[in-house]
């Protein structure tokens, strides 16, 4: 049933996402993959979609799978570890070089994130090459890889910009063993904050998708150190609590086609 929920939203819209140039961040599996399937649909021809992971099968596999039957949409992969300053760069020499005149639309989808070691407390992160790597991946390549994108394209008449960060109850809550996630999450959120204030014209988004039935999870709940938040997330998956990705992803796509939220808002898919 879910998974028809997009399609639904679609029809029952009278708007699409135009002719846009659309980044996804982390598009080889779970919600990055679940959205370049539901925005494809949504894009109109002469479309350009850059589907941005590591795993260079992963996203081949995906590539060909949108591409049979949606003629006028150019797909492009860039294989790239964006915890690495040569993966930023290469996603941005891919724009550079990406056929894009014709393009009324621009939507970068901050998705890639990794959940670091929940397997111990904050007092066991000593060694600070640890961490920045962590940082690197999570903070640092969102900030640097948003920065250079909008100078690819910067502002003009007719060029509609809409940046997306993938975010998470834990950029507002603490998670107890969770602190290179939440810490994480808390400055990206920040940062894009920051980006809607400095950029009036730019519209800016932080979503929270919710917890979502992902290898993410399972990992989770798997080897969280605390007991309390363990067991809530045990609890979750046994209980069916847990989102689909395609409910998650349809409720944003509402959210971006309504287009009446604010600016660098933190939304998350139970407040909608």
């Amino acid at each position: 049933m879910e998974a028809n929920n997009t399609s639904n939203v679609a029809s029952s819209e009278t708007k699409d996402l135009g002719r846009a140039l659309c980044i996804i961040t982390g598009a080889s599996k779970g919600f990055g993959r679940c959205l370049a399937k539901e925005i494809s649909a949504l894009l109109k021809p002469g479309s350009v979609l850059v589907l941005v992971a590591r795993s260079e099968d992963k996203l081949r596999e995906l590539q060909e799978d949108l591409s049979s039957g949606r003629d006028g949409l150019l797909i492009r992969c860039v294989v790239a570890d964006l915890g690495q300053k040569d993966g930023v760069e290469s996603v941005i020499k891919e724009l550079r070089e990406t056929p894009s005149s014709d393009i009324n639309s621009l939507y970068l989808f901050n998705n890639a994130a990794s959940l670091g070691d929940v397997s111990r407390f904050f007092r066991s992160f000593t060694d600070m090459d640890e961490v920045d790597r962590y940082l690197s991946m999570n903070v640092s390549s969102a900030l640097c890889l948003t920065a250079g994108i909008l100078k690819v394209f910067p502002a003009h008449v007719g060029l509609r910009r809409c940046v997306v960060h993938v975010s998470s109850l834990c950029a507002l809550q603490p998670f107890p063993s969770w602190v290179l996630y939440c810490t994480g999450k808390a400055a990206r959120n920040m940062m894009f904050r920051v980006l809607a204030k400095e950029e009036s014209e730019l519209r800016v988004l932080n979503y929270a998708p919710g917890p979502l039935d992902t290898e993410m999870h399972v990992h989770a709940r798997s080897n969280t150190a605390d007991d309390n938040i363990r067991s809530a997330l045990t609890a979750m998956h046994s209980e069916g609590r847990l989102l689909t990705c395609e409910e998650s992803v349809g409720k944003l796509i509402k959210v971006l086609l309504k287009d009446d939220y604010e600016s660098g808002a933190h939304l998350d898919f139970y407040d909608l």
